[in-house]
């Protein structure tokens, strides 16, 4: 079972985990617990739509709460309306527009949902707490 506490004040906060599999969500919450991360997008399909002011509890690859993050914008933009900034804000690999195209084609072919003008949900948060200490630095 998860051996890391989520205080009270967060009893009843959606929970999700980043990406598709086990390695990459712990991959991608290191860049939010360095504050590199601070954006993630998604499809308008997904279960984890946020709205400004929400907060959430971030899970690492085995499930086990890790951060509690809050949403501060939201915005839809098609895939070829992805800006610089918000690559940047990502924080993944050189944190380029072209490696954030690459690499997000590549995630949205893996669920067969990627098209060049597909609609993304772009979300901004901030880091509220870490709730691991082993995380911490």
């Amino acid at each position: 079972m998860n051996s890391v506490a989520v205080p009270g004040k967060y009893h009843g906060l959606r929970s999700f985990a980043f990406g598709d599999g086990p390695e990459l969500a712990d991959d991608l919450l290191d860049l939010v617990i360095r504050g590199v991360k601070t954006a993630t997008c998604c499809t308008p399909d997904e279960p984890n739509l946020s709205a400004p002011g929400e907060r959430w509890v971030v899970l690492d690859g085995r499930g086990t709460p890790a951060c509690v993050i809050e949403t501060t914008e939201v915005t839809a933009r098609r895939f070829g309306e992805v800006d610089a900034g918000f690559a940047h804000d990502e924080g993944e690999g050189d944190r380029s527009l072209d490696y954030w195209r690459r690499a997000h084609r590549d995630y949205f072919g893996r669920q067969g949902k990627f098209s060049d003008d597909m609609l993304l949900i772009c979300e901004r948060f901030r880091l509220i707490e870490v709730l691991d200490n082993r995380l911490a630095s």
